[in-house]
């Protein structure tokens, strides 16, 4: 069964810094791109990043790119997302999930860990 859990969220300052976590399991971790979303209530998922399987590239969407740094650690099956100057539009629920292969979308979502950003 794949599975896949995000912790590290918190409320922080502005400006401020959280490290979130993502513990996967139930499928072959190096083989697929795993990525990082988040949904704000009434709005659909955003995706913001994501990391290749197989050179380690990453993708930011603009809004968090050079604030946010995707991880990854292939042989304890984990996603990192690295936040650093936190913005209140960086409030959200935040998800990891994986990509079925071959860029064909996301299949798997974990369950989410609230940012909550405050000035």
């Amino acid at each position: 069964e794949v599975q896949l859990q995000a912790s590290g969220g918190g409320s922080v300052r502005t400006g401020g810094s959280l490290r979130l976590s993502c513990a996967t399991s139930g499928f072959s971790f190096d083989d697929y791109v795993v990525g990082w979303f988040r949904q704000v209530p009434g709005k659909e998922r955003e995706a913001i990043s994501c990391v290749y399987k197989s050179d380690g590239r990453a993708f930011y969407v603009d809004t968090v790119k050079d604030r946010f740094t995707v991880s990854r650690d292939d042989a304890k099956n984990m996603l990192y997302l690295a936040m650093n100057n936190l913005k209140s539009e960086d409030t959200a629920v935040y998800f990891c999930a994986k990509d079925r292969g071959g860029d064909s979308g996301y299949d798997y979502w974990g369950q989410g860990t609230q940012v909550t950003v405050s000035s």
